[in-house]
């Protein structure tokens, strides 16, 4: 599908010669997606290799679909053999926050993170208490290879590339991209989503799931619930030609 509805009004973004990026919507534990995800952008690299390629990984692999532990394998094998960005979801974020402090998984499970305990092979009950909390946490850390653990530790918040800027969620309207919080970069929805403002450069982003890629003049969210739809989008982006399947 090419995407240029919602664009005539303004200069069409573009990439620097001979870059092509293949961004990746919220994968959310759908290994099996993101395998079929990267058959296509191999069969795609195979008959137009461009000078230089891009994987930009837009956040939340973990949670909500059954496979966790295995998407992350994925994605860091991927790495060691093609130039990979992957930046920080919220779902990352809060992983990180539940480690530190367990009483969080009870919040956590809300966001469905105890997919992401039993694709290590912990099995939690509905509600579990302190003690088991900290069991769960401890279990985690304990099983979870060290590379996934050094993976969801160094995501980035954001990425730009010619005049293009990708990050998890948004960016807060009003501040210069330079300046946006982490915080807004992973978890803003509304204000961004409703702002017409142009933001210095063309936001591709998540996290707030829609049927199909949402094409808007200043962005585009590519967000289509892999976990729960079984439809996991890959934007290719090339000079000012923009690609979805």
């Amino acid at each position: 599908m090419v995407l240029e509805a919602g664009m005539q009004s303004r200069p069409k973004p573009r990439l620097p010669d001979g870059i092509r990026i293949y961004a990746i919507g919220d994968v959310h534990g759908r290994a099996d997606l993101l395998r079929a995800v990267f058959a296509a952008i191999d069969l795609h690299l195979s008959r137009s290799g461009p000078a230089r390629a891009l994987h930009v990984f837009l956040g939340d692999y973990i949670d909500r679909g059954p496979e966790t532990a295995a998407t992350i394998d994925l994605l860091i094998d991927r790495s060691q053999r093609h130039e990979t960005v992957f930046l920080k979801g919220n779902h990352e974020a809060f992983f990180l926050e539940v480690v530190q402090d367990p009483p969080k998984l009870d919040a956590w499970r809300e966001f469905g993170g105890f997919q992401t305990l039993m694709s290590y092979g912990l099995r939690p009950s509905i509600k579990p208490d302190r003690d088991e909390q900290d069991y769960l946490v401890k279990g985690l850390l304990d099983i979870m290879p060290r590379r996934h653990q050094h993976f969801l530790s160094n995501l980035r918040p954001c990425f730009a590339c010619g005049d293009f800027f990708f990050a998890h969620a948004g960016v807060k309207p009003g501040v210069p991209l330079r300046q946006q919080r982490e915080e807004d970069l992973l978890w803003i929805r509304d204000e961004f989503l409703q702002s017409e403002q142009n933001f210095g450069k063309y936001v591709v982003h998540g996290h707030t799931p829609v049927a199909k890629p949402d094409i808007r003049p200043n962005r585009i969210n590519i967000d289509t619930g892999a976990y729960a739809s079984g439809i996991l989008t890959l934007l290719t982006i090339q000079d000012e030609r923009m690609f979805a399947i």
